[in-house]
């Protein structure tokens, strides 16, 4: 075989032959499941306390504003200080938080929701905590896998199995999630919430750390340091019109917030409902990030980029008009199927064009386009459902998303342009 076909010889297991790579994954996998039972717990109890889809919109908001006010500095942390320790203290409040919101379904902690005043404050308390610690451990989760790492083919190739396994983790939190409280009760469903964490802290703890990636240039103050990444991905416009395609479209697209609205009072459905309806996104996730596994973006991955997005648009609208649950189900569907090639896109291009020593900073404005994004989609979300109604609330987000789309391949001809074949080495000169 010449070095050319060597090259572009695909290896679809290559990241997982490394140990702690696979220990790596599971740990995501236990944090991931723990965080959507939370979720699907938490915007089902607080529905259940207030009928108002605006307190749903609140939940993501108390998350999205600590994460968005730290994100810049965690970035900055994440490039100063090894990346495990980061990673091993952010868990360990994420744990907190799971126990918690345990100690909120006791009796005693039961009373304090009962209160006729400020009865939800607790719960938005416990989702801010956990806000500030996941703001803080994107930067250090994103920037340390690379360096478990030994080459750039398997770092393509972790990137896709970092993917899948996130979106098969994503299937299942929601699912089990639905289905514990359903038949088990809220306890039991935080309880099995924190478990998974601390199983995930152990696992984390079972990785060795890595030394920081060596500087290039001048040692930069905490302001231009900060600013570095900021300014890093605007001068990038293939980096910058991916992120804000996936952030506009996880901005006004999204209608997971909503969910617990279309489960209870229009597909009547109830919470075991509404775990599948959490978990459809993922499934098509899963099934789209392990195809791309095998199946490599590369040529005109711009333009398939683009077309993801505009269908994303369109199953969301369609969603929002559907009436039957199994329709409803299959276009949620749909849209992680889509959503998955964003979101492998995005994140290729990242770790391709970032220096390692800049990753953190980089990924913290990341954090801020698309992680937050999330959650103010959720607020977003909850207010047009306050002031449209849920309906055409969501209708309304997919003509955004489609908007957007027309906009940014109209604007980013770097984007559309976007090629992701390997190239073969050059020839070693005799």
């Amino acid at each position: 075989m010449s070095a050319s076909e060597s090259a572009l010889r695909h290896d679809p297991y290559a990241a997982l032959r490394l140990p702690e790579f696979r220990r790596l994954l599971s740990a995501r996998v236990c944090m991931t499941v723990a965080t959507q039972i939370q979720g699907v717990v938490v915007s089902w109890q607080m529905y259940e306390l207030t009928k108002d889809p605006l307190a749903l919109g609140f939940i993501g908001l108390a998350e999205a504003i600590p994460s968005i006010v730290v994100s810049l500095y965690a970035g900055h942390v994440a490039d100063s200080v090894r990346r495990k320790n980061i990673i091993i203290a952010t868990v360990a409040v994420l744990l907190g938080c799971s126990v918690a919101l345990w100690l909120l379904t006791q009796p005693a902690g039961a009373a304090l929701l009962a209160r006729d005043r400020f009865y939800t404050l607790p719960l938005y308390s416990v989702i801010f905590v956990s806000g500030v610690a996941r703001g803080f451990l994107g930067p250090a989760l994103f920037s340390f896998m690379p360096q478990l790492m030994p080459d750039r083919p398997r770092l393509a190739n972790a990137i896709t199995w970092n993917s899948s396994t996130w979106q098969t983790a994503a299937v299942l939190g929601p699912a089990v999630g639905g289905l514990l409280f359903a038949h088990l009760g809220k306890p039991t469903a935080y309880a099995v919430d924190a478990v998974l964490m601390g199983l995930s802290l152990l696992l984390f703890l079972s990785i060795a750390g890595r030394p920081l990636p060596p500087i290039e240039g001048e040692k930069l103050g905490l302001k231009e340091s900060i600013l570095s990444g900021v300014q890093f991905i605007f001068r990038n416009q293939l980096v910058l019109a991916a992120q804000s395609l996936d952030m506009f479209a996880v901005l006004f697209g999204g209608a997971v917030a909503l969910l617990p609205i279309f489960a209870d009072d229009i597909l009547k459905i109830g919470p075991d409902g509404l775990g599948y309806l959490r978990a459809a996104p993922a499934v098509g996730s899963v099934i789209m990030a392990i195809s791309l596994t095998y199946f490599p973006l590369r040529q005109k991955a711009g333009w398939k980029l683009l077309w993801a997005v505009a269908g994303f648009g369109i199953a969301t609208i369609l969603f929002a008009l559907s009436k039957n649950f199994y329709l409803s189900l299959f276009l949620l569907f749909m849209t992680g199927i889509f959503d998955s090639v964003s979101v492998i896109v995005r994140s290729t291009l990242i770790h391709t064009f970032t220096p390692e020593y800049m990753k953190g900073r980089v990924s913290a404005v990341n954090n801020i386009f698309i992680g937050s994004s999330n959650e103010i989609g959720s607020f977003e979300s909850g207010v047009a459902a306050k002031l449209m109604g849920t309906v055409p609330s969501v209708v309304f987000g997919g003509v955004m998303t489609l908007v957007v789309v027309g906009f940014t391949a109209l604007r980013a001809d770097k984007l559309r342009r976007l090629d992701l074949t390997p190239k073969p080495p050059e020839p070693t000169p005799a």
